[in-house]
């Protein structure tokens, strides 16, 4: 770890008197969103916002971005005429623009709905009439109510200040049920969520390390959703921490944009750090038996250290320096997973190698409500979400469903256009199963994902698709199915007869050994993806759909028939990619990424090229310049430019 300088502390010496008086600040002032806006911008001289502009770093600081807050209020209310505590609607993707006009939005007087972007424009249509909204505010979509284009807002002079701020905020669901719902938040439970975070830099340094002189949060969760909202920038604005933008969410971009800014904490989805992950082991097994082997023994090794934190802290530090090198570096200090479940061995992984990933728990109807705190891998990698903070309390009903209650749930939700006040001294039932063991608490999924089995239990697919997920395959869903379940198994699309026989055989015994062998009615084998587009947890109820309806795409030992009549070219391409990277022609389709999909590396790439041109005197030397980047591109380029294929 660097020496820290540079802290923003302002005159306090620590991290944590700096932190205790701006909560005492916090605790004197209103409870409204004007008071938390002014102790928010109040360190205007640290850092707020980093973009990278090519070569150039763009830094914006809390005093700039509350200049142009005030400057976009005044745009605003000169195109919109509305009466106070009028929704606005915000459709934007992450970006410094976004937390300016949220507030500005609220300094207007106004309430802002957040709008998730992953929905559909139907369902987005009709959030907008639900919650009453008067106008958008957008970037990229238009919508039937009076919508203002961002990228064409003038900035008006002189600034606008504000008389009365807006009293509310409404956050949308993830869509992943079957309605959507809109949570409104006031002043007043965002209060208790950043004391809650005090709670967290109390119980875990790491959440207030920072490295050579930055806590820096990547912006990777959307603002708009209620875990990129309250864990990822209320938490960490109202203490004048920075911002670090992503341009684009590809994983090149994500590795560049860490290490270059230094970035210290990253909040993501579970489905992240298993590609992360699951690229990682790639990367390794590619290096040949022997490196693996060494990074086998290393993971072993570390399991038996567990018990003893600091020496099996030292011993990560040391010996998988080489393997955080090669994914985000040395500045990271905490990661953080939550909104759905996450495999095992991705946080055996990434809390063995040096890292810390510790799971959360919250939900839009009751904000951020636990994050596992403990120092104890066996803890951390079982996928505990720890103890509820200090304004929240847990509860298991008789049914095993989690119940919340505290000061931290929205004050109302709308559901199918009906409002419901809530009451933070009842219980509010989430419907998550879970366990308490030793006063921790584990989400053990969802109750309506329970399918009942062929021999009348109730079965819980969550705790089984983890371990189900076996090498060759690229993740299972059980599904119900008329009389008994069935298991989705996702695979490459080309995979070998042989190869899915030698798969069926293992999973199989899995099942045996599970003890599932009666309880699931059939396996089925498909090349579709399980989670498509922008869904972040499996949507069991759409792959029950798909399944029914016969749309997957299924893969048998006698379709391989089918793949013999492939053509010659593609076959041959496929085949010289797979020498070329020593991966199994399975991996590769026509539609896999050289470089994203395959980690290759611009060698591997001129040896590709090299190994083509002899064979098919075809060149590669392009006068744009492009790279070809999957099996088809150059399929298509050497059929364009060569006679002989």
């Amino acid at each position: 770890m660097k020496k820290q300088k540079n802290l923003g502390l302002g005159t306090h010496k620590t991290i944590n008197r700096f932190v205790e008086a701006k909560l005492q600040l916090l605790d004197q002032s209103e409870p409204d969103f004007s008071s938390l806006f002014e102790l928010m911008f109040s360190e205007s001289e640290n850092r707020m916002y980093e973009k990278s502009e090519g070569y150039r770093m763009q830094i914006t600081t809390y005093g700039e971005a509350k200049e142009e807050i005030y400057l976009l209020a005044a745009t605003l209310k000169q195109r919109l005429d509305l009466p106070d505590n009028a929704v606005v609607g915000l459709s934007m993707e992450n970006s410094l623009l976004w937390i300016e006009l949220f507030w500005a939005i609220l300094l207007c007087g106004w309430c802002p709905l957040l709008m998730n972007l992953r929905l559909s424009d139907d369902v987005l249509e009709q959030a907008l009439k639900d919650s009453h909204a008067c106008a958008v505010l957008s970037d990229q979509r238009s919508y039937s109510f009076p919508t203002i284009d961002t990228k064409e807002l003038v900035k008006t002079e002189p600034p606008w200040k504000p008389r009365k701020f807006g009293e509310e905020i409404l956050v949308m669901s993830s869509g992943t049920s079957d309605h959507i719902k809109i949570c409104a938040y006031s002043a007043k439970e965002f209060r208790c969520q950043i004391h809650d975070s005090y709670h967290l830099i109390q119980k875990c340094s790491l959440f207030k390390r920072h490295y050579d002189g930055y806590l820096k949060l990547l912006t990777f969760l959307p603002f708009y959703h209620v875990f990129g909202l309250i864990a990822m920038y209320i938490w960490f604005a109202f203490f004048s921490r920075t911002f670090v933008h992503l341009n684009d969410m590809t994983p090149q971009t994500i590795v560049n944009t860490i290490k270059r800014h230094k970035v210290t904490h990253i909040f993501a989805v579970p489905l992240f750090w298993e590609t992360v992950y699951d690229q990682a082991i790639k990367t390794i097994r590619g290096r040949g038996q022997k490196t693996y082997r060494k990074f086998q023994k290393g993971m072993k090794l570390s399991r038996k250290l567990s018990g003893m934190t600091a020496l099996s802290h030292l011993f990560s530090r040391t010996a998988f320096k080489e393997v955080r090198e090669n994914l985000f570096g040395e500045s990271i200090c905490i990661l953080i997973t939550g909104g759905s479940a996450i495999r095992p061995e991705v946080m055996e992984f990434f809390n063995a190698i040096g890292y810390r990933l510790a799971d959360g728990y919250g939900m839009t109807e009751i904000g951020i409500t636990s994050v596992e705190l403990s120092n104890r891998p066996k803890i951390l990698n079982a996928c505990f979400v720890g103890k509820p903070m200090t304004y929240a309390e847990y509860s298991i009903n008789d049914d095993g469903e989690l119940l919340v209650r505290g000061k931290v749930v929205a004050r109302y939700i709308i559901e199918n256009g009906q409002k419901t006040m809530t009451d933070p001294e009842k219980w509010f039932n989430t419907h998550d199963l879970a366990e308490c063991v030793r006063g921790e608490y584990r989400i053990l999924g969802r109750t309506d994902d329970l399918i009942v089995s062929s021999n009348g239990e109730n079965l819980n697919p969550n705790l089984y698709e983890p371990q189900l997920s076996i090498e060759g395959t690229n993740g299972v869903c059980i599904i119900p199915s008329k009389d008994t379940p069935v298991l989705l198994v996702s695979v490459n699309r080309y995979c070998e007869g042989s190869q899915l026989e030698q798969l069926d055989s293992r999973l199989k015994d899995k099942l045996t050994e599970l003890h599932l062998t009666g309880q699931l009615g059939r396996i089925v084998y498909i090349s579709d993806k399980l989670m498509l587009g922008d869904e972040f947890k499996l949507n069991r109820k759409r792959l029950r759909e798909d399944y029914a309806a016969g749309k997957l795409r299924q893969v048998t030992p006698d379709s391989a028939a089918d793949r013999e009549e492939e053509d010659e070219l593609m076959r041959t391409l496929r085949q010289m990619m797979a020498a070329v990277l020593e991966k199994d022609l399975s991996e590769i389709s026509p539609e896999t990424d050289f470089f994203l999909d395959l980690g290759g590396t611009s060698l591997d790439y001129m040896a590709l090229t090299a190994r083509l041109q002899e064979d098919y005197g075809v060149s590669f030397l392009r006068q744009d310049d492009q790279t070809l980047r999957t099996a088809e591109e150059f399929y298509q380029y050497m059929k364009e430019n060569s006679k002989s294929c």
